[in-house]
């Protein structure tokens, strides 16, 4: 059985930063892509970044592309988003999300992902 668990998030002011890290047990973690999501209040669930299995290819959202920046260690099952230059909109609680099946192409669709993490919240004030 596949778990997820994000820890990191927080308050902070707009313009600070966040490291969110993801750790997955159950699986073979190198042989997923892996990928952040997030949902504010009353929006649906959005794709943030994504990365191969390897970590060799990485995805972003529009809105947050030369922000944040996602990376893993699967020598010790872990996710990472590093968050910088946080804004309002940025507010939500974020997801770890593993890969349905092994060896695919990372994405940034809901459906591509089988196994989900609590979320973490994450606020930032003006």
């Amino acid at each position: 059985q596949v778990q997820v668990v994000e820890s990191g998030g927080g308050l902070v002011q707009a313009g600070e930063s966040l490291r969110l890290s993801c750790t997955a047990s159950g699986l073979i973690f190198g042989r997923y892509a892996m990928a952040w999501f997030r949902q504010a209040p009353g929006k649906e669930r959005e794709g943030v970044s994504c990365i191969t299995a390897s970590g060799s290819t990485t995805g972003y959202a529009d809105s947050v592309k030369g922000r944040f920046t996602i990376s893993r260690d699967n020598a010790k099952n872990t996710l990472y988003l590093q968050m910088n230059n946080l804004e309002p909109d940025d507010t939500a609680i974020y997801y770890c999300a593993v890969g349905r099946y092994a060896s695919r192409a990372a994405t940034l669709s809901v459906a591509d992902f089988g196994s989900w993490g609590q979320g973490t919240q994450v606020t930032v004030s003006s």
